[in-house]
């Protein structure tokens, strides 16, 4: 369920430039290494896995210059009660093939029209409010509508589009925030994105102690069961997206304004909340003897020969506490208690000679945790400033408090129930929506069969999206699969 939408690069060895995907080479304090995590169905009732390949995919389009531009003028926020309504579900498919076709864009190394787009039209801070509302209905409205007596589907696939909405947005996101330019155009609202990242980060400390997402299982007791444990897993992978986001943004310190950065250093500490992240790395954990690292949307043996490669997660942590720390603008301004002192010297326990020969810019840091280890701690110099503070969440929590029990209500009678005939016609879409050529272009590695998660070779002929190593998988997949395999053929076969 991940996607890596800019070319990969090796941490190891850096040099100080990196080259975006566009062409341009700018100056960076460290080699690019992008991260993201995107979800994409397969089937009506379990995600496709994506990841990005280095392959050309000059000649892929799902989008004419003019067709990008009429989705991106059309994007715009939907309140709660309105998630998984008809024009929702539109502005869902709109952002998925966005999504895709932005990450075309930058594996081509052709420009990045999307991101354009969507700084031109000011859309930037649309989607963050679209991303926080998607979130609460997740913690709001979601949980009450699992509770209810009579909520019992044929068919989860309407609500996993609702739970998989924040992951299409924040892949989005994460894909544009490379450019400097997307973290201005977010104005006022990268306070909230920046409280949302907060969120998700303090939730990926917290999970650390539990040993990671959970393992997909084959099968669970009833839909609703199944439904709640993708929504667990999607969440642990939001949240390593997050970090990524977050870290796009610490690119951008020095011209961030000063409401942001304190909310970064003073209102959530950031530099210490990421220590934690680097102490617990809740991506890698030692399963029989051996390392194991959570990429591509699942738990990856890791080669002794590669055991002492930075991960690219780790990567992304150390280029954040660096820009976090070293910063004019930063330093200037992060308050170093005794306690932030303690939780920044646990670094030095990090910076190895092999950490170092892979991101030599972070001797710098090393330089800096040397005199803050003989300093005494001293608080910058108080400035008063009228600080502006996210509103998005506090505005929907408002306007909705006291509602959830009704919204979770009428979504089950309005919005979660439909017809065979909507499946059907739902399913003709989404087989529009989610082109195989595009999908198998991104897939770095070959498929997965669904039933053992060996690397798979045949394809369903029937609805031609999941797929199995042998015919005896795909036999004792089929309880499972049919529900899913017989409307989208048939809305396949209606087009």
């Amino acid at each position: 369920m991940t996607t890596t939408t800019h070319a990969s690069q090796p941490l190891g060895n850096c040099c100080v430039q990196d080259q975006d995907p566009a062409g341009d080479v700018r100056p960076r304090e460290f080699q690019h290494s992008h991260l993201s995590a995107g979800c994409c169905p397969g089937s009506a009732e379990r995600p496709f896995p994506l990841a990005l390949c280095g392959h050309n995919m000059g000649d892929l389009e799902l989008l004419l210059p003019g067709e990008a531009d009429v989705l991106v003028r059309g994007l715009r926020s939907f309140p709660p009660r309105e998630m998984g309504s008809g024009g929702w579900n539109q502005q869902h498919e709109n952002l998925e093939k966005l999504n895709m076709q932005a990450i075309l864009d930058a594996t081509a190394s052709q420009g990045e029209p999307i991101q354009e787009l969507l700084v031109t039209h000011g859309k930037i801070p649309t989607l963050v409010e679209e991303l926080i509302a998607v979130e609460m209905w997740k913690q709001k409205v979601f949980p009450v509508l699992c509770r209810l007596e009579d909520f019992k589907p044929q068919n989860t696939f309407p609500i996993y589009m609702v739970v998989h909405h924040e992951a299409s947005i924040v892949n989005l996101l994460e894909t544009v925030f490379f450019h400097k330019e997307v973290c201005e155009s977010a104005e006022d609202t990268v306070l909230d994105l920046v409280d949302y990242c907060h969120r998700k980060l303090t939730l990926l400390v917290a999970r650390s102690g539990r040993g990671g997402p959970p393992e997909e299982e084959s099968q669970y007791s009833t839909p609703i069961q199944e439904l709640q444990k993708q929504a667990e897993l999607m969440e642990f992978e939001i949240a390593l997206k997050a970090l990524s986001v977050l870290r796009y943004i610490t690119d951008c310190v020095d011209s961030l304004s000063l409401s942001t950065l304190n909310r970064m250093l003073s209102t959530h500490n950031l530099p210490c909340l990421l220590v934690e992240l680097l102490e617990h790395s809740p991506w890698s954990r030692q399963e029989g003897g051996k390392l194991q690292h959570f990429e591509g949307g699942r738990w990856q043996t890791v080669a002794p020969s590669e055991q002492q490669k930075l991960s690219k997660l780790d990567g992304q942590v150390w280029i954040a506490l660096y820009n976090l720390l070293l910063s004019p603008e930063a330093r200037a301004r992060y308050h170093l208690t005794s306690f932030a002192k303690g939780q920044l010297l646990k670094l030095r326990a990090f910076l190895t000679d092999i950490l170092l020969d892979q991101l030599p810019n972070l001797a710098d840091l090393q330089g800096f945790l040397a005199h803050l280890a003989l300093a005494e701690t001293q608080p910058p110099k108080k400035d008063l400033v009228l600080e502006q503070i996210p509103e998005i969440w506090e505005r929907l929590e408002r306007e909705n408090r006291g509602k959830w029990q009704a919204i979770a209500k009428h979504q089950l009678r309005h919005t979660f129930s439909p017809s065979e005939q909507d499946l059907r016609l739902q399913a003709r879409r989404w087989a529009e929506t989610y082109r195989l050529d595009v999908l198998e272009a991104i897939t770095p590695e070959r498929p997965r069969c669904a039933y053992c998660s060996a690397e798979a070779s045949k394809r369903c002929s029937r609805c031609q999206s999941e797929w199995y190593c042998c015919r005896e998988c795909q036999v004792k997949h089929w309880e499972k699969h049919g529900k899913a395999c017989v409307p989208a053929a048939q809305g396949d076969r209606a087009k």
